[in-house]
């Protein structure tokens, strides 16, 4: 293949200076280069990331359709702030807030406010900011003093929790994890509530585990506590990746709206959405749940229109992509994918449990979730297998869970839309073989156990900041 160079000769695009002497990653480039050999760099250096398609630690979808594909290529180019510009782009993110107010059961869907954010992580922090702004004005107006918020949710949580109550200068009541119980209980948070409680978070489908607290029971706790107390402690679900999987898999399960004290929840797109990342959004009851002073209105890009969210321009492509599954799917189709998904994960539980060698630790499947851990001391560990399996382009995390549950160590399969059968099948064999080998190896020649750099935040920054000092070590010396 040759190219154009900028002095407009012909010649092979890996004749190219940069395929000789590398790009130096720390000082911008003085001149640019071909089109094509900017692609060839990049797209060769990409080709060391794992396959998405075999990443099973990630919940991230890596699969749609040719046509949504085309709609977000039809609509990269549209900043989705721009809504005098793009107002048709921006009632579509107004209809899918309806839309799934209706599917979380609002008592009036069209009274339901809510925003499309990048991700979960955005729609928490804005949904418990919300809380803390609403608890603060009630306090305030009760002459009651406000510089002690906390807020109260377990170890089983997203990093994002203890982020906001860093961020927002709130108190962390952080319930820790039992060995014998992966999930929250009402008298585990009693006791952690009282009048500067902003809000309780509960979860509907743990990344650890993929169990849900138990939500119903947390909500009946507030309900009890307002009439006995008066204290008006709103719940939040963490619906990231449960909140597209309980309509459809347990339809009768009360966990949403249909619960008195659930005044927002958050569920994630690029999830069990099915939507390439990243879109997640936040759902509040009604508009009474998001105080006013909070939401902003701009007319600098040529019409006033209101905005709550942390960022400001983003993309339209993955809003519009959200609402073409929306209308492609629709309930029915959902039900038919969560099934499909649900089976599967049902098939390698079953499978894996009939081994003998694993223990399923969440054999209810509140999610398309598998986690597991190993039968007895067979002379390794769930970190040898993981790093075993990445071998053969298996990217299964181990990890342990949180305090104090720190002594289980596990293993976590994503069963996402594009995992069939097959796939499964041949996961199996790998995992199976990995064992087998690992056992007729010698111990002392095996290298040593550690915590998998694909789930262990520690572990992944460690590896990055090591490779990064190798590279500008390496470019001191040259």
């Amino acid at each position: 293949m040759t190219t154009e160079d900028s002095y407009g000769s012909s010649r092979p695009v890996h004749a190219h200076e940069a395929f000789r002497e590398g790009v130096h990653p720390f000082q911008f480039p003085a001149e640019g280069m071909p089109a094509q050999a900017a692609y060839e760099i990049l797209h060769s250096a990409l080709s060391l990331d794992g396959q998405p398609g075999l990443n099973l630690a990630s919940f991230v979808t890596t699969w749609m359709e040719p046509e949504a594909e085309q709609l977000i290529k039809d609509t990269l180019n549209k900043n989705h702030i721009d809504h005098e510009e793009y107002p048709a782009a921006s009632l579509v993110e107004e209809a899918c807030v309806h839309m799934l107010g209706d599917l979380f059961h609002a008592p009036d869907a069209a009274q339901v406010v809510g925003v499309a954010t990048i991700g979960s992580s955005e729609a928490i922090m804005l949904g418990l900011l919300a809380h803390k702004w609403s608890w603060r004005k009630r306090r305030e107006e009760a002459g009651e003093p406000t510089d002690k918020p906390n807020v109260v949710f377990g170890a089983e949580t997203h990093v994002v929790w203890d982020k906001f109550a860093r961020y927002f200068d709130v108190e962390m009541r952080k319930i820790p994890m039992r060995e014998d119980r992966w999930v929250l209980s009402a008298e585990d948070v009693e006791p952690h509530i009282d009048e500067n409680t902003i809000a309780v978070g509960a979860v509907l489908g743990t990344t650890h585990i993929g169990e849900a607290d138990p939500i119903e029971e947390l909500n009946d706790l507030l309900v009890r506590i307002k009439q006995e107390k008066g204290w008006d402690v709103p719940l939040h679900v963490d619906g990231a990746s449960g909140g597209f999987i309980a309509p459809f898999a347990h339809p009768d399960l009360r966990w949403d709206f249909r619960l008195e004290q659930v005044a927002s929840i958050n569920a994630s797109g690029h999830k069990y959405g099915l939507v390439y990342p990243g879109v997640g959004w936040l759902i509040f009851r009604d508009k009474s749940k998001l105080p006013e002073d909070l939401v902003f209105s701009v007319n600098y890009l040529g019409g006033a229109q209101p905005t709550y969210t942390f960022n400001f321009s983003r993309g339209s492509a993955m809003i519009q992509a959200q609402a073409y599954n929306f209308l492609r799917l629709g309930r029915t189709g959902y039900e038919d994918v969560v099934a499909t998904m649900m089976a599967n994960a049902r098939y390698l539980n079953e499978q894996l449990e009939g081994t003998g060698r694993f223990e399923i630790l969440n054999p209810g499947l509140a999610e398309p979730v598998v986690t597991f851990r190993i039968v007895g001391d067979p002379g390794f560990d769930v970190y040898h297998l993981s790093a075993r399996l990445r071998e053969n382009g298996w990217i299964v995390p181990a990890y342990s869970l949180p305090p104090d549950a720190e002594s289980v160590e596990l293993m976590r399969v994503v069963v996402r839309i594009d995992l069939n059968r097959r796939m499964i099948d041949l996961l199996l064999l790998d995992l199976l073989k990995a064992w087998d080998e690992l056992v007729a190896e010698q111990p002392p020649t095996r290298t040593p156990a550690k915590a998998d750099m694909w789930t262990n935040p520690q572990e992944a920054a460690g590896h990055a900041k090591a490779r990064t000092h190798h590279a500008r070590d390496a470019r001191s010396t040259s």
